[in-house]
C-alpha cells in the first residue's frame, strides 16, 4: 500500500498499479491536462465538477476504459494516457476498486457525450467539486506523484 487518507467516513487507499485485480476495477479515474490547465466536466444532473472518467463496461480492461471516457467526455482525438495508481474507496463495509490516470490532451474535437453538460478548463482545482472527499484525495494522490516523479513520458 502507497498511502491511506481518511476524509469523514470515507477511508481510501491508494496502490502500485496491478496490484489489485484487474476484473474488480470498477471506475477509471482520469487527471487531464489540456493546453496547459485541468479539465474537469459537468455532468447532467450534477451541480458539481469532477475529473473526466467512468465504470468499465463489461469485458472491458480498465485501461480502455480510461482511453474511451477520456475521448467521450472532454473529445479528446490524440493524447497521452498513462495509469498512476489503484485505489479503493470503503465507506461502512462497502469497498469499490478503481484506477487514476494522467492524460495530456493534445488535440480535441467536439464533445459527443450526452452526459456531458460542461466541460471547463482550470488553473486551480474548482471550489465545487462532486464527491469531494473521493476526488480531493484522488487529486491530492496525482499532485504528490507529480512532485515526487515528475510523470516522465516512458
Amino acid at each position: 500500500m502507497l498511502f491511506l487518507e481518511r476524509r469523514g467516513t470515507l477511508e481510501i487507499r491508494f496502490f502500485p498499479v496491478n496490484s489489485i485485480q484487474s476484473n474488480i476495477l470498477q471506475i477509471a479515474v482520469i487527471f487531464t491536462i489540456y493546453n496547459g490547465q485541468m479539465v474537469f466536466v459537468k455532468n447532467n444532473g450534477r451541480n458539481g465538477w469532477e475529473m473526466p472518467g467512468g465504470h468499465r463496461e463489461k469485458g472491458e480492461d480498465i485501461n480502455i476504459t480510461a482511453s474511451r471516457e477520456l475521448c467521450e467526455e472532454t473529445g479528446a482525438s490524440k493524447f497521452f494516457i498513462k495509469p498512476l495508481c489503484d485505489y479503493s474507496v470503503t465507506s461502512c463495509d462497502n469497498t469499490g476498486y478503481g484506477r487514476l490516470f494522467y492524460a495530456e490532451v493534445f488535440e480535441k474535437e467536439k464533445i459527443n457525450d450526452s452526459e456531458v453538460e460542461e466541460l471547463k478548463l482550470f488553473t486551480k482545482v474548482p471550489v465545487n467539486l462532486m464527491f469531494s472527499e473521493v476526488q480531493g484525495a484522488l487529486l491530492n494522490k496525482v499532485f504528490t506523484l507529480i512532485d515526487t516523479n515528475g510523470l516522465n513520458y516512458e
